[in-house]
């Protein structure tokens, strides 16, 4: 009997990640989203903008942002109120920066700045009512996007401030959530 061992391989490595899978799969309270708790329900309360320079609608954008995050990347059903897991918090910080200076050669003239950095921090209390031990208060997270200054803030804030929630909301859920 002659075996294709190519396809014999194949289906050798399949056999091992499926069982792999359904082994991990398993084990404990983690699944492949990344979610560490046995807990059924979230309640995201509304963030509040409390930054001078940001849009005003930048904490609504923040908690829809988690929110939609929160369903597509957990088990976790968001409640209004009440939730097992409990989030809530203020947005800081909206700061733009001037970074990487550039000379312009002509000690008459004012050096200016090539790129602007826009920085922004959200403070997030988290309670697990099934383990106080995972809960933390006003914790701080904050990302940046960097920015040439040819480009005019307003045309792509909109961009910028979704890439740093991104960032932001993973963070968050990494420390909550994931327990990481």
């Amino acid at each position: 009997m002659r075996i294709n061992i190519p396809h014999f391989c194949r289906v050798l490595l399949s056999v091992i990640c499926v069982g792999n899978m359904l082994w991990f799969s398993s084990c404990g309270i983690y699944s492949f989203t990344g979610s560490g708790t046995n807990a059924k329900t979230i309640s995201i309360q509304e963030f509040y903008n409390n930054t001078d320079l940001g849009p005003a609608n930048l904490g609504q954008v923040f908690t829809n942002s988690l929110k939609d995050y929160m369903i597509q990347n957990s088990n976790l059903s968001v409640v209004a109120e009440n939730g097992e897991l409990q989030m809530e918090g203020i947005v800081t910080g909206y700061q733009v920066t001037q970074i990487a200076p550039r000379a312009s050669g002509d000690p008459t003239q004012i050096d200016a700045a090539a790129s602007s950095r826009l920085t922004i921090t959200v403070r997030v209390t988290y309670v697990n009512t099934l383990d106080e031990t995972m809960s933390f208060k006003d914790k701080s997270f904050s990302f940046y996007r960097d920015f040439p200054n040819e480009l005019n803030l307003p045309d792509i804030e909109d961009g910028l401030i979704r890439q740093i929630f991104e960032q932001i909301i993973l963070d968050i859920f990494n420390a909550s959530i994931a327990n990481w």
